[in-house]
This record gives structure tokens, sequence and C-alpha cells, in this order.
């Protein structure tokens, strides 16, 4: 008889934590998709320079809210945290907009990840998540996102 082979490892991995502002449909989404694939999601609600949101080296930050007047405070100092991915919602007009205000601040920009997420097509907040997390796990393991096939 042979061995079947799990497609897992039982080993145990430790990531970052995701450090996701503010609170809504999609950062709810995030927390339930992350917290199944293992991550640590915290949450904060509060749209005034991210209090509590201490980025450590190894964690992952992600601002769903692109309109929150704190945006730039928040990436500014996310940026420059150490944390091993920073990415913010929103539209590539105003990501621009906003990538260049911190560029001109003298700000390095070149790890941001905006829009965030995997380019999976998902409108809703479940599927918007669901791209978020898989980049960011995908971040986290050195990998492109890609399809597995060949």
């Amino acid at each position: 008889m042979s061995e079947r082979q799990q497609p897992w490892s039982d080993a145990e991995v430790r990531h970052g934590r995701l450090l996701v502002l503010s609170d809504n449909p999609i950062s709810r989404a995030i927390t339930t998709i992350a917290t199944a694939a293992g991550r640590e999601v915290v949450v904060v609600a509060d749209d005034d320079g991210g209090p509590g949101l201490d980025p450590q080296p190894g964690d992952a930050v992600v601002l769903c809210d692109h309109d929150a007047p704190d945006a730039p405070a928040v990436l500014r100092h996310a940026l420059g945290s150490g944390a091993a991915y920073v990415a913010m919602m929103a539209s590539r007009r105003r990501a621009a907009g906003l990538v260049e205000e911190l560029t001109a601040e003298g700000v390095d920009t070149s790890t941001l990840h905006v829009p965030a997420g995997l380019d999976l097509g998902g409108k809703g907040p479940g599927e918007i998540a669901l791209s978020v997390v898989a980049e960011v796990v995908a971040e986290s393991y050195g990998r492109p996102g890609g399809p597995m096939r060949g």
C-alpha cells in the first residue's frame, strides 16, 4: 500500500500580522479570509492616523479606505516601518495623486502596492478581500501570485 501525500505542510510557519485600516465590508472580509489562512489580523477602525497601527518588520499593512484623511500619514509611517507589505485600495487615479504627493515629500513608494491585491477581476467585498489576502500570502513567500499550471 502506498503512502498518500498531502498537499500541505503541518510545519508551523510564522508570519507577521496583517494590520488593516479601517473597519468596512472589505476589511471584515479580509479578516475572515486571512484568519482562515492562519494569519493574525488587527483591524484599526479609527481614521485618525492609525493609532495602535504600529507596523513591525514582517507585518503587512492594508489601508482599506483611500478617502481617509490620514491616508498619507498612515502610508508614510508604514513605508518607513520595515513592514513587509504596504498596500492601499484606491482607484488608479486616486493612487497616482497620492503616490505623487508622497514622492514629492521624499517618501520611497517603490514598494507600495496600489491598488492593493491581485488582478482577479472581483467586484464585491469578499472577492476584493480574497485578492488582497492572496497578494499578502504570495508576497510573504516571495511569489508573483500567478497560476500554478505551467
